[in-house]
């Protein structure tokens, strides 16, 4: 098992890894809109904190050799539905057909104040 850590993403905010290598996969640790170079939230709608959110995303994906067409699942958590649509329309334009497996989950609430959290499984 290998730790992934970069600073062209936010760094955690607990006792967990940005990312963890382990055999051909890559787990990556939920991530949300925060600004990897201030760790500032980053307000705006829905749609601009799920592309903030997939370029952390694909920045830690970059530190294990990997990249945004690598990814085989992903969950996404919305503390509302009705973003459902937005997410989805970004998701669209950033990842590739075939799309990863997928599971969106609304909640009550994030460990942050943000609307979207993103974690995914890549393989290399």
């Amino acid at each position: 098992m290998k730790e992934l850590i970069t600073d062209e993403a936010p760094d955690s905010i607990g006792p967990f890894s940005q990312g963890i290598i382990t055999g051909d996969r890559i787990y990556v640790s939920g991530q949300g809109p925060i600004n990897p170079d201030t760790g500032e939230i980053m307000s705006g709608t829905p749609s601009e904190q799920t592309r903030r959110t997939l370029q952390n995303i694909e920045a830690i994906l970059q530190a294990g050799d990997a990249s945004l067409n690598d990814i085989v699942k992903s969950t996404v958590y919305v503390r509302d539905m009705r973003y459902y649509d937005d997410v989805n329309e970004v998701y669209a334009e950033v990842l590739s057909s075939p799309y990863p497996a997928r599971s969106a989950v609304e909640v009550v609430k994030l460990p942050v104040d943000i609307d979207v959290e993103i974690e995914v499984v890549a393989e290399r």
